[in-house]
């Protein structure tokens, strides 16, 4: 395979709608006030991406390394476990972009000074703990936390941050929704990958509550997601245009029963549409910000 192909593999892709959401979020609430700053928001966006893609780097490591990832796994082709690039290769790839990502942030640390600093140095450190360290957080039941608290609080308030150089309630409450939709990206991965998780002894939250508890899990974060827009109408004092996400209610409806219905490679679509419905939520919420 191209060398090309196999790194545009290993880099998921289809994940890094989880990066761009946050990110277009909260430059759009500063949009909202006037304070947008181009720049600033195109660099935390390029070294979001950076991250993912280092991230899911470390991830497609480790799970090769610790035996999650066999010849019997029913997710997408993880270029390790295909045998396309080897452990040297992906360890000398991460250390790359996880490089690259912190140099480029230290233009936003010249702007934001030091809490920048410690937002860009936790999520790097974050990435690898992910799935790396003496403590992996995938491996201990964290991994939703994680997602959480770094794809929807860190994130969306961070560029927020780097915009107006101040943090306010309204983009701490867009970073509920942001955070729990991204959040369920894990879920069905980890709904998916739960039998085969048990055996290699990747402890995920889904292995610790079960399946049932795992459909209830979603369904959790997408009510949460649709109730927020409401919350911030009222106690923000936004337009109606806050309400546009409305406009997915069907589709995570539909996502509901999918995930209710669907089983082993099934659930691959039921994960593809679920990163949409993310991505098409936040472009709609951040557009009701802006109008």
């Amino acid at each position: 395979m191209n060398p090309v192909k196999i790194w545009t593999l290993a880099s998921r892709p289809k994940t890094l709608l989880a990066a761009l959401v946050p990110v277009t979020v909260g430059a759009a609430i500063a949009a909202s006030e006037g304070k947008i700053d181009y720049i600033s928001t195109f660099i935390a966006l390029v070294c979001a991406v950076l991250i993912q893609i280092g991230t899911n780097f470390v991830n497609d490591l480790y799970d090769h390394l610790k035996g999650a990832d066999t010849k019997k796994r029913v997710g997408p082709v993880r270029v390790l476990n295909a045998g396309l690039v080897s452990v040297k290769q992906m360890r000398i790839a991460i250390a790359i972009v996880f490089s690259i990502s912190f140099f480029i942030g230290l233009i936003l640390v010249d702007k934001g000074g030091v809490p920048v600093l410690m937002i860009g140095v936790a999520s790097l450190l974050a990435g690898y703990a992910y799935t790396a360290g003496p403590f992996p957080l995938a491996y201990k039941g964290l991994g939703d936390i994680f997602v959480f608290i770094f794809f929807g609080f860190v994130a969306t308030v961070g560029t927020y941050y780097i915009n107006t150089l101040s943090v306010t309630m309204i983009p701490i409450l867009a970073s509920i929704p942001v955070g729990a939709l991204i959040t369920n990206i894990l879920v069905v991965n980890n709904y998916r990958d739960i039998d085969q998780d048990k055996i290699a002894g990747k402890i995920t939250l889904a292995v610790r509550i079960g399946k049932k508890n795992t459909r209830y899990e979603y369904i959790f974060l997408i009510l949460t997601s649709f109730i927020t827009p409401v919350l911030i109408y009222f106690v923000g004092k936004q337009g109606l245009w806050i309400l546009l996400p409305y406009l997915t209610l069907p589709l995570g409806l539909r996502l509901i029963r999918m995930l209710n219905q669907y089983t082993g490679p099934q659930l691959n679509s039921t994960l593809e549409l679920t990163a949409k419905f993310s991505a098409l939520y936040g472009l709609l919420f951040a557009l009701g910000f802006i109008l």
